[in-house]
């Protein structure tokens, strides 16, 4: 199974493309969006993050896509409404392609990668280095932070497939 993960920003966004077969899982691609600099109008960053993200779907053709929930804090209630619109843009993005969906909230991924909900940005990279064994670094932290959610896409993806198998049996 081909599976995008996405981790929408409003000035960078991070993907990551997989495949997961029975032997494991392999990057396919990875980088970021770059999207603009906050001096540039919000609506044109979301309009390229569409651009760039339709492009992509084209090319990788995956057949789930994996995207964070809105993650907020009360000390940046700004950064929630900004992601909140990237976000939407990712759906949008999903739905057009006939991709399967699935969010996750950031506590997932980290637990799915890490074991624990809790774990630090730094935990979450290198265990996906770890699964993925890249060529070189996953620089900037949203290209790890992306292969972080189709990783977590992916394992419940499978889990669903097998949870189904055996209910028929």
């Amino acid at each position: 199974m081909r599976v995008l993960g996405i981790d929408p920003g409003s000035r960078l966004a991070g993907y990551g493309c997989i495949d997961v077969t029975t032997r494991g899982e392999t990057i396919v691609e990875a980088g970021v969006f770059r999207l603009g600099d906050s001096d540039v109008p919000l609506p044109r960053r979301l309009l390229a993050l569409e651009t760039d993200l339709a492009e992509a779907l084209e090319r990788l053709r995956p057949e789930l896509i994996g995207v964070e929930t809105v993650f907020s804090h009360t000390s940046w209630p700004a950064s929630a409404l900004t992601m909140a619109h990237a976000r939407g843009v990712v759906l949008l993005a999903a739905q057009k392609a006939s991709a399967q969906l699935v969010e996750l909230p950031p506590a997932e991924v980290k637990k799915a990668l890490t074991g624990s909900g809790r774990a630090s940005k730094d935990q979450v990279r290198r265990s996906v280095e770890q699964i993925l064994s890249p060529d070189a670094p996953l620089k900037p932290a949203d290209v790890s932070d992306a292969l972080a959610v189709a990783l977590a896409a992916g394992t419940r993806a499978e889990a669903r497939t097998t949870t189904a198998v055996h209910s028929r049996t």
